[in-house]
């Protein structure tokens, strides 16, 4: 588990496509440097998030200034991981530690999908609002997920949503000027991959609700029968009866 906030920018040492050694595992491989600020108290099989994705420590070196983790097909498929380059920079969270505090929302550094970065328009004096294009076709709709004041993780980085355009399959966040010296999203241009990962909670209040409605969290129960009387008056408004 994270919170969204990043710790620290690493850097891209080394990509390796087939890495045949053990702490590759046979597959691929980033090396991250400059990570000396997350690696104080790192051990092996511990969780670092890079770029927002929950990655197994698989190696680190004495002076502990970087680390490696493996990537799975899936995690390549799923995430913008597999586009970095090196020398690219990346943002690095520690998973949450009993004495953390709990300054962002919370993340699980499991990417839904990744988004493209739709504008990038600077709200003076100081801040950038950047916009994101959320596709269609997925076998989940990521979009009905994201509310405005709602948190998005982009990149690792817990955002507050600012705005939501659903005709157009879109959301906005701002970035402070501190935030923006502080991880890689201002890096990044119009038109390039974010990894994206929608609050959890709203993935499980959807799920309560929809067990709800189908009968089977109680067809008595009262919280279910607010939940319908809502969605009946929803649908009413936006369709009314002829």
């Amino acid at each position: 588990m994270f919170t969204g906030i990043v710790e620290t920018m690493g850097k891209v040492d080394s990509i390796v496509i087939m890495d045949s050694t053990t702490s590759g595992g046979g597959g691929f491989s980033i090396t991250v440097g400059d990570a000396a600020i997350v690696l104080s108290d790192v051990n092996l099989g511990d969780s670092i998030a890079v770029n927002g994705v929950c990655l197994t420590v698989t190696e680190f070196n004495a002076e502990r200034t970087c680390f490696k983790v493996g990537i799975s097909p899936e995690t390549l498929r799923k995430t913008s991981l597999g586009e970095l380059q090196v020398g690219e920079k990346v943002n690095l969270e520690r998973a949450m530690s009993a004495s953390t505090r709990f300054g962002g929302h919370f993340v699980q550094g499991h990417v839904d999908t990744t988004v493209l970065i739709h504008s990038i328009t600077p709200d003076p004096p100081n801040s950038l609002i950047l916009t994101f294009h959320v596709p269609a076709g997925l076998e989940t709709d990521y979009l009905r997920y994201i509310i405005p004041k709602g948190y998005v993780t982009l990149d690792g980085t817990s955002l507050t949503v600012v705005s939501v355009d659903n005709a157009n399959r879109t959301f906005c966040v701002m970035l402070i000027a501190y935030t923006q010296e502080h991880v890689v999203l201002p890096l990044k241009k119009v038109g390039m991959k974010v990894n994206l990962e929608v609050d959890q909670i709203g993935k499980y209040v959807e799920n309560v609700a929809v067990a709800m409605l189908n009968g089977q969290g109680g067809g008595s129960s009262v919280i279910a029968e607010m939940i319908k009387k809502m969605v009946d008056e929803r649908v009413t408004e936006i369709m009314p009866p002829q």
